[in-house]
């Protein structure tokens, strides 16, 4: 049985998160699924787990995580809903119906995010600040995404550096789109910035399971269709415009995942195939921190 909670345990004090996540084929899509439950146990009061009608043992291993605040519910697919990822959405939502209706706050994660112990403190301290402020409908998160390895992360406008990860528990407020965010009666969110990122692993596998997972995850695009590809193996350098590398430490979930890690690749790649207006926008970010022009489906308070 794992231990969920090895670094500490946060009390609430009067404030009830739930935390909400989707899956399915979390093992033969090799999603660090176990590492992105546990980094917010610590956080959460409940944690509602949607699983989907996958082909392998995703509720086997979730099972594994020894504790009572999980709550496993299980969930069929639409597979006619297959254009825009539309399909994710529609699976948040329904996941979010089991949220107790006493919930201040709903704690969203995808499959391959995970939080920051060191960030268990602004969390906790954004969640208790605006738990009673009405004007506020959500906390937004930076991000870090992992491309290739560990040690690398996208650095280009390619790779969205904000987004909602905790929302108010409102029935008004829904994932839309592919779920990457939310929007309340199809409205921008009102949001506060919390000093935390989250660490999103989607891009580090193997090249092999890289491939696999790229090519059953855009059949919900494409008209339910999984794509052939030429190669069995992704290649990470064809695919990549600008990495940088990453000297910081990663959560401790993570660690044994890491620790096991057994393809290598140590590389940096800066503004491969940009044109000049994309790399002109990349040293402007870059020199002022500003991204112009990005598109934010939020609206920061």
């Amino acid at each position: 049985m794992l231990n969920t909670v090895p670094y500490l345990c946060i009390m609430m004090s009067n404030t009830f998160v739930s935390g909400v996540t989707i899956v399915k084929n979390a093992v033969k899509f090799d999603y660090p699924i176990v590492a992105c439950i546990n980094s917010i146990l610590p956080l959460v009061d409940e944690y509602i787990i949607s699983i989907g009608d996958g082909e392998d043992e995703t509720a086997a291993l979730i099972k594994t995580i020894n504790s009572p605040k999980i709550k496993i519910v299980h969930s069929v697919w639409d597979t006619t809903i297959n254009t825009g990822g539309t399909v994710l959405a529609v699976e948040t939502n329904k996941a979010m119906l089991h949220v107790n209706k006493n919930a201040d706050w709903i704690f969203y994660l995808q499959a391959d995010e995970v939080v920051h112990e060191a960030d268990y403190t602004a969390i906790k301290q954004a969640l208790d600040l605006y738990k009673n402020d009405a004007s506020i409908d959500g906390l937004l998160f930076k991000y870090k995404h992992f491309y290739g390895t560990f040690n690398y992360i996208g650095d280009t406008r390619r790779w969205y550096n904000h987004e909602i990860r905790i929302i108010k528990n409102n029935a008004q407020i829904q994932s839309y789109r592919d779920a990457q965010g939310f929007k309340k009666q199809n409205k921008k969110l009102n949001v506060k910035a919390v000093d935390a990122y989250i660490y999103h692993y989607g891009w580090v596998r193997t090249p092999k399971a890289q491939q696999a997972k790229l090519a059953n995850f855009y059949s919900y695009w494409n008209g339910g269709t999984k794509i052939q590809f030429e190669q069995e193996l992704f290649d990470y350098m064809k695919n990549v415009d600008s990495v940088a590398l990453y000297n910081g430490t990663h959560p401790k979930v993570m660690e044994h995942i890491i620790s096991n890690w057994q393809y290598p690749i140590d590389w940096n790649v800066k503004n491969k195939n940009l044109n000049f207006k994309d790399k002109l926008l990349y040293y402007f970010e870059k020199i002022t921190g500003y991204r112009p022009f990005a598109y934010k489906n939020y609206k920061l308070h």
